[in-house]
């Protein structure tokens, strides 16, 4: 028994590292129509950001992470702004986008791997939170703890935001249809930038978070929380925090569980066929509309 609650701690929190990363994929397709890869970058950013600020500067670890989250959403603006918003003028569609994600994906990590000599960094011991937790029969790393929490605060606030704030109506009005938006009063500009803003930052909170529990701070960090993050988000449904919180959660225990008690063989693997199958057989997820979300 307590080996299996070790297990649904292990997988909850590694769920919680793929839910946090999926909210922002998922909010910037259903707002703004894009398929950003280059999200993934955003990530492993804001983890190499975490660390310089940690080991370099020598600030406290929650400083870092205010740092790291920070650069993730203000890298994720300048992509916006040179990638993407050229192509908005030209309606360059979905393709375009695509093609232009994938391309910053690339340039992104290829500076991140310069930046870190293509190794993989760790935070120190002591300069981060890494003592254990006693809950009752178990004991839980102290990051697990702040995953989980961390998941449930940008969670609950993200859902509030868009859909009880007037930004949120905003948001999801460009989402729906943005000149319709914009004839209506809503300074579509803006709320691209804020939208972008927020999808960088809970990216590069995931990757400071996740490079810190999982002693892996390198190029390569945001690529598998990119793949699972996606999965999450197709699960869930694009235009449903809920969703995406609860597909994340529901990934990462049956990673967990795949690997203790069949093989870590087949760990991938499951996501993966539940990813395709959700794409096949339900392709608006568990909880997500046949559209992007409305006003």
């Amino acid at each position: 028994m307590q080996l299996f609650l070790e297990q649904l701690i292990n997988g909850v929190s590694l769920g919680s590292l793929y839910a946090l990363f999926g909210i922002g994929f998922g909010l910037v397709f259903a707002t703004l129509g894009i398929l950003n890869t280059a999200h993934g970058a955003y990530a492993s950013w804001a983890a190499i950001l975490g660390y310089y600020a940690v080991e370099w500067l020598q600030v406290p670890f929650p400083m870092a992470v205010v740092i790291g989250t920070v650069g993730g959403g203000l890298i994720a603006i300048i992509v916006d702004q040179v990638g993407f918003q050229p192509l908005r003028g030209r309606k360059g569609g979905m393709l375009g986008a695509l093609i232009t994600s994938i391309a910053f994906l690339i340039v992104l990590d290829s500076l991140a791997g310069t930046a870190t000599g293509h190794q993989s960094w760790a935070f120190r011991p002591g300069h981060y939170p890494d003592g254990l937790i006693d809950f009752g029969p178990i004991r839980v790393p102290q990051m697990q703890v702040i995953i989980i929490a961390a998941m449930l605060i940008v969670g609950i606030g993200m859902h509030l935001l868009v859909q009880r704030t007037r930004i949120g109506a905003a948001m999801r009005a460009v989402g729906w249809n943005e000149e319709a938006a914009s004839l209506g009063g809503v300074n579509a500009r803006v709320v691209i930038l804020i939208t972008a803003f927020l999808a960088g930052a809970t990216s590069g909170l995931a990757g400071v978070l996740g490079g810190a529990a999982t002693a892996n701070i390198s190029y390569q960090l945001g690529e598998g929380l990119l793949l699972k993050g996606f999965a999450a988000v197709v699960v869930g449904g694009f235009n449903d925090v809920r969703g995406t919180i609860i597909a994340g959660v529901l990934l990462g225990v049956t990673e967990v569980f795949v690997s203790q008690y069949l093989s870590s063989t087949y760990r991938d693997g499951v996501t993966y066929v539940l990813l395709l199958g959700f794409l096949f057989l339900r392709p608006r997820g568990l909880f997500g509309s046949g559209s992007f979300i409305r006003a």
